[in-house]
């Protein structure tokens, strides 16, 4: 078992990177080291981790929508009135409507096997689209009119609407008929009558309980204070989003998912500072997450059963993508604010299947329901084709479709490199200098830029300034620059080159005429500067 385990990190990791370098999604080389790892090829994946698959998938999915919830925005969703929740209920619709009408034609199925099909199928993939749309936040593509928030939500009340059809349909298949419900009252109605009120008590109890563990987190974080560091707010915070998931299993009267992400969503509204926290130890959590879901998802694809059904198959998730889905999408941004570029990128960044199908694809086979080989077979096909497609397609035509707005960094997580400029010459202060640069680097897992500006070069000089930076930031990744010209002007122009963070100089105070000089200097940067200054006085002087 730690054998397989450790096939899956290195070789998905690496496949992934290769991907990535390639220009490529990485999980497109991560699902295919899972068809190559899995049983369909060389088998070297343990029984024990296959096994647990559907319960790793669940702690990923968990992961994602925790970090979709911690990046939602509130006044972009306010803004878009009705299309969030259009999108979560109209092409889901649509998109499993067509797909069952087309599956009665080419497979002969009777309606209620062909919408099991649409279920299955029509189901949006967290896995694939939340990543892609909190990159396209942290990037400002569709901000400003809260494109990705949208998306995000939708996504995540669609599945909640197909998941229970899904249930309703397995539950009258697999039974020959529609179970009765007598109320109290004497007043008898099908499952299929109280799905409405099904769908809205899952949605608002998911909400609820969202909003609950929300609010205990930052009594246990915040107001408690029971835990020292963001890792252990990571941990609890994980811990109580995967209880919410698996109650919900327990408990089917919410979403375990959807309050997942509300949690995150109501975490920004109660404590900002513990969501931004949460974001970065959630970001973290997802690197590992990620090589597991996708890994295992190659591996319990089963290619022999493509063979069959591969242009029929391909020509139902066609039918149900470019008709039912769009028709979806038409319908649900009619009326708002978005241009039909906008309403065009939905095709690539709102189709992607995955982890649902792979979850939910091999259940009416195992229950011996007509034509459950087939429907394993599309939802395979449906990963296959749709998840490094929808992948690669987000980030390629984001920038085609969708117009650049202003990121917010209060609501996803901005990656920048911290880089601090030490500003250095051959006296004292050099070493306090120094000193402040290794230790602000040290607390931010930042680098440096160490320079020195002369007018005329001196080895000797050069060569004392660079043993004191190899002393002082031996554990900090840094580089030594050495340039003549005026100093304050080299300073801003490096700084301004390189776009560091801060510029640490010193100041040695106003005595005699040289030391004016190099008070003067560390004046006109900050006067000048547009960069953050941090100047140390050398208290010899000052």
């Amino acid at each position: 078992m730690l054998a397989s385990v450790l096939w899956i990190l290195m070789m998905g990791f690496f496949a992934g990177q290769l991907a990535r370098r390639l220009v490529a999604p990485p999980l497109i080389g991560m699902v295919l080291v899972g068809i190559i790892l899995g049983p369909q090829v060389r088998n070297v994946i343990s029984s024990d981790v296959l096994g647990a698959a559907d319960e790793l998938r669940t702690l990923a999915v968990m992961i994602i929508l925790m970090k979709a919830g911690l990046g939602l925005d509130r006044e972009k969703l306010a803004q878009q009135g009705t299309v969030a929740l259009r999108l979560g209920f109209l092409p889901a619709a649509t998109e499993a409507i067509a797909i069952a009408l087309t599956a009665m034609i080419i497979f002969k199925f009777d309606f209620p096997t062909g919408l099991l099909l649409g279920c299955v199928i029509g189901a949006e993939s967290p896995a694939v689209i939340v990543p892609g749309m909190l990159r396209l936040k942290s990037l400002g593509w569709g901000v400003t009119k809260g494109i990705p928030d949208a998306i995000l939500t939708g996504s995540a009340l669609s599945d909640v609407l197909l998941l229970l059809v899904f249930s309703l349909l397995l539950s009258f298949l697999g039974d020959g008929g529609v179970e009765q419900i007598v109320l109290p009252g004497g007043l008898t109605l099908t499952a299929l009558q109280l799905l409405p009120f099904q769908i809205i008590m899952q949605i608002l109890l998911g909400i609820l309980f969202g909003y609950l563990a929300a609010r205990l987190l930052v009594l246990l974080l915040i107001k408690q204070n029971w835990t020292q560091n963001i890792v252990q707010d990571t941990v609890i915070a994980a811990s109580l989003a995967l209880f919410l998931v698996i109650a919900s299993h327990a408990l089917p009267y919410f979403s375990g998912y959807l309050a997942a992400m509300a949690m995150g969503f109501f975490l920004i509204e109660l404590d900002a500072p513990l969501a931004r926290r949460l974001r970065g130890g959630f970001d973290s959590l997802w690197i590992v997450a990620e090589i597991f879901l996708f890994v295992l998802l190659g591996a319990t694809i089963q290619l022999q059963v493509l063979e069959k059904i591969l242009l029929p198959g391909i020509l139902i998730l066609a039918i149900g993508l470019l008709i039912g889905r769009m028709l979806g999408w038409y319908l649900s941004t009619l009326g708002s604010n978005w241009n039909w570029r906008e309403r065009l990128f939905l095709l690539p960044g709102n189709s992607a299947k995955a982890t649902v199908q792979a979850a939910i694809g091999a259940i009416p086979l195992s229950q011996g329901i007509a034509g459950g080989e087939i429907i394993l077979a599309i939802a395979a096909l449906s990963i296959l084709i749709t998840a490094p497609l929808g992948a690669w397609a987000t980030m390629t035509f984001a920038p085609k479709l969708l117009t650049k707005g202003e990121v917010d960094p209060t609501k996803v997580t901005v990656v920048t490199r911290t880089l601090f400029l030490a500003a250095v010459d051959t006296s004292s202060l050099a070493t306090e200098v120094l000193t402040k640069v290794a230790d602000l680097a040290r607390r931010s897992n930042g680098e440096a830029i160490i320079l020195h500006v002369v007018n005329t070069l001196n080895q000797q000089d050069i060569q004392q300034i660079e043993e004191q930076a190899k002393q002082f930031l031996s554990d900090i990744k840094y580089e030594f620059l050495t340039v003549t010209g005026a100093i304050p002007e080299e300073i801003i122009r490096i700084a301004e080159e390189y776009r560091v963070t801060a510029i640490v100089m010193g100041k040695r105070g106003h005595k005699p005429w040289e030391q004016v000089l190099i008070g003067s200097v560390s004046q006109a940067v900050l006067e000048a500067s547009l960069i953050p200054v941090i100047v140390l006085e050398n208290r010899e002087f000052g």
